[in-house]
């Protein structure tokens, strides 16, 4: 049985054979060479996300709260557009072409991003198309996925997505570290003249995600080859030279669509609650602690740091829940954790924020001196709540405990179920081709990360930090609720037809 059509049954774990042992070490070098394009895709995002607000704020004074939002949700629409294009791509090419594309595309809008000040108009305009053009070379996220999935057995997958996430985490630690780093250049830092760029705290760190874009074509081009195999294990001839008729027994049996469609829904929730809380950290840091610029994007760039390290050990964790009492129960608990995490950060007592207006006010030699001594590129900066956001006056203010203690459950919830989220959703796929099906997936978390900061700084900037967390709470137990009524549906393609016990 096992011979049948041009399937090569192999067990990956015998040493025996040396073609099969190096096919394993090869597939593994492989797999690390997408853990790798993982950690520096994350990197490439975070490196820059704590200063795109002080950054927008600099090269453009026409610029707000809620075009910020339009901002950091251009990452996310390009990346919303470009997921299924490289998906579909990879069903059917081997994946270096789309890695080597995409990546490239990545580093170019890199560049971009690091001249967005140039132009004598519409400034924030141009950051919003290299934040988009960042985010579409970002949509080879779908084919590292699918890459994984497809390259691992049933028992080896929630082990491997786990180690996936556990990169992506330390690219999330190292992204915001290194911009905390980078902030001691300064906002002006130094210019160098022949290639007319302005290298500072908010331009270095898109040039050094270009650099590590380049390292990750090379590890590309010299080390990944393609490989797949079945649910137990057995080397199979990779999708992308197959024929149509070229498919294993194993592949055989319909989808759950519902499954499917409840792991993108599910998805989709989870990705635009922390987009809401990566877009409004900064603003609402800035606004209820009244910390300038700088401040803001050094503290936040140390707890966003803090919280990558944090989520590493809830992998590790996530691992060793998952084999005792399974993938659904873990993701069930990280849904909970999240729920607290922004019932937590609801605003409560009688301390109400700084306002802007009060250093002026309470200070009559700068209110007479600032419309003539204070030109718009002074180092003058107010501090606190603005008086155009009209719930200042009346919202009590979120304390710092509040939100430490918010970003440390955050840490613990979001991580859980990001990675059981998508190695659910590879097991329900099974051992079908699955770079569309993870285009579709990454494109519901990029249309996530779309609506979740135009959502947040919208309510956030109008109506205040009570509304918006509410609203995420609200989300939050539509999702509990969701999980509940399909928990019994949410089970391994092999599992549900009986040719795996779980």
């Amino acid at each position: 049985v096992l011979s049948e059509g041009k399937k090569v049954p192999r067990n990956p774990i015998d040493g025996n054979d040396d073609s099969q042992d190096e096919d394993y070490k090869s597939r593994w070098r492989s797999i690390r060479v997408m853990y790798f394009t993982m950690f520096l895709s994350s990197v490439g995002f975070t490196i820059v996300i704590t200063s795109l607000w002080p950054y927008l704020q600099k090269i453009d004074d026409s610029a707000n709260a809620t075009f910020l939002g339009w901002v950091v949700a251009a990452y996310s629409l390009g990346q919303m557009v470009a997921s299924p294009i490289f998906g579909f791509w990879s069903n059917h090419r081997p994946r270096r072409e789309q890695l080597v594309c995409s990546i490239f595309i990545n580093v170019s809008a890199n560049v971009y991003y690091s001249y967005v000040y140039l132009p004598t108009t519409n400034n924030k305009f141009h950051m919003l198309m290299a934040r988009a053009f960042v985010g579409f070379g970002a949509g080879n996220v779908a084919v590292v996925r699918s890459y994984v999935a497809g390259a691992t057995s049933l028992k080896e997958r929630t082990s491997a997505m786990a180690n996936m996430s556990a990169c992506q985490a330390l690219g999330f630690i190292l992204g915001p570290a290194l911009q905390a780093g980078l902030s001691f250049i300064g906002e002006h830092g130094v210019t160098v003249k022949v290639i007319d760029l302005q290298l500072n705290m908010y331009t270095a760190p898109a040039l050094l995600a270009a650099l590590f874009g380049v390292i990750n074509i090379l590890l590309v081009l010299l080390i990944l080859r393609e490989h797949r195999v079945d649910d137990h294990g057995r080397h199979i001839q990779a999708i992308n030279y197959m024929s149509e008729v070229d498919i294993s027994e194993e592949s055989e049996g319909d989808i759950d669509q519902v499954a499917v469609l409840t792991s993108n829904i599910l998805f989709f929730i989870v990705m635009f609650i922390f987009a809401v809380f990566e877009t409004i950290a900064t603003p609402l840091s800035m606004d209820m602690f009244a910390w300038t610029r700088k401040d803001a994007v050094f503290y936040n760039g140390v707890i966003i740091s803090c919280i990558g390290f944090e989520s590493i050990l809830v992998f590790v964790a996530v691992k060793m829940a998952s084999q005792r009492i399974g993938d659904r129960p873990v993701l069930l608990g990280g849904l909970a954790i999240i729920f607290c995490g922004f019932f937590i950060l609801l605003p409560w007592g009688n301390h109400y924020p700084k306002i802007q207006w009060a250093d002026i006010k309470n200070n009559s030699m700068v209110s007479q001196t600032l419309a003539t001594t204070v030109p718009s590129n002074s180092s003058f900066e107010s501090t606190g709540c603005p008086l155009e956001q009209t719930w200042c006056q009346y919202t009590p203010a979120i304390s710092l405990a509040q939100y430490i203690t918010s970003d440390i459950l955050i840490g613990v919830g979001y991580p859980a179920c990001n990675v059981m989220s998508y190695t659910l959703y590879s097991k329900i796929l099974g051992p079908k081709p699955q770079g569309v099906y993870m285009g579709w997936l990454t494109a519901s978390g990029s249309g996530a990360r779309t609506l979740g900061p135009v959502f947040v700084s919208q309510v956030y900037t109008i109506l205040g930090p009570r509304w918006a967390f509410s609203l995420i709470c609200g989300m939050v137990l539509g999702a509990i609720i969701l999980l509940g009524s399909a928990y019994h549906r949410l089970i391994a393609f092999s599992v549900r037809l009986g040719r795996i016990l779980e």
